[in-house]
């Protein structure tokens, strides 16, 4: 017996079928991280087990009519706890997974947050979205203000021990006003923001680390200054989304 009507129902079905492509998005205040099964913009960072990395302004998200299956950070409309994305991202790292002690630090744009794994497990974590001293947007708008680039800063053993990022950009201006270079003030602060990040993450011997400032060399070298240290790439959090 057949049935031509539904035959053709089926056909119909399949020619206009589209398979749903899974994206994952990390939205940030500066930058969102995106991962998905194909390939959305020509701007690609890496390719990695089938599964394309990209790296977009925020502020053009919206714009690009993205419908991601999970997301977190400041500029996501559905988000997912950004301690949960990074700690699963973070273990799906090998050596994190097995360390004895872990302990995973994100520096965003306006936050910093990190956990601690001790055998596997949970075992602390804490959470600054208040204080600009310890986050990149304070860099960023001093990089762009003195016209420096980022690979101008080098590591000082001189460091602007502030806890306040408005006490900071003073000293900054004093230190420029007395004759030393942009960059090299700049440096001294980025130096505080180790130093701080390391006091704040309860000094441990080692610190695996997420976000943009895993590109900053004056950043973890300053941080090497006081402890051990593995970046982990700007893709943490996003990879935490992917079950």
């Amino acid at each position: 017996m057949h049935y031509p009507c539904l035959y053709s129902y089926f056909n119909a079905f399949y020619e206009n079928f589209k398979p749903v492509i899974m994206i994952y998005l990390d939205a940030g205040t500066t930058y969102s991280k995106i991962i998905s099964d194909e390939k959305l913009f020509e701007d690609e960072i890496y390719e990695k087990d089938g599964k394309h990395y990209f790296i977009l302004p925020s502020n053009i998200i919206k714009s690009k009519n993205l419908t991601p299956e999970r997301s977190c950070g400041h500029m996501a409309n559905a988000s997912e706890n950004e301690i949960i994305a990074l700690a699963q991202g973070a273990k799906k790292n090998p050596e994190v997974r097995e360390a004895k002690e872990a302990t995973i630090l994100d520096l965003g744009s306006r936050d910093a947050k990190w956990i601690k794994f001790r055998h596997g497990k949970f075992h602390d974590m804490d959470w600054n979205t208040s204080c600009a001293s310890s986050t990149g947007a304070t860099v960023e708008m001093l990089l762009k203000f003195y016209s420096v680039k980022p690979d101008e800063l080098k590591f000082t053993p001189e460091k602007f021990a502030v806890t306040c990022g408005i006490f900071g950009m003073e000293k900054i201006m004093d230190s420029i006003s007395s004759g030393a270079k942009p960059s090299e003030a700049i440096s001294k602060f980025v130096h505080g923001i180790g130093f701080n990040a390391w006091n704040f993450c309860k000094k441990p011997e080692k610190i695996y680390l997420s976000g943009g400032f895993c590109e900053n060399k004056c950043l973890v070298d300053s941080l090497k200054n006081y402890c051990e240290v593995t970046p982990l790439g700007r893709f943490v959090l996003c990879e935490g989304l992917i079950c």
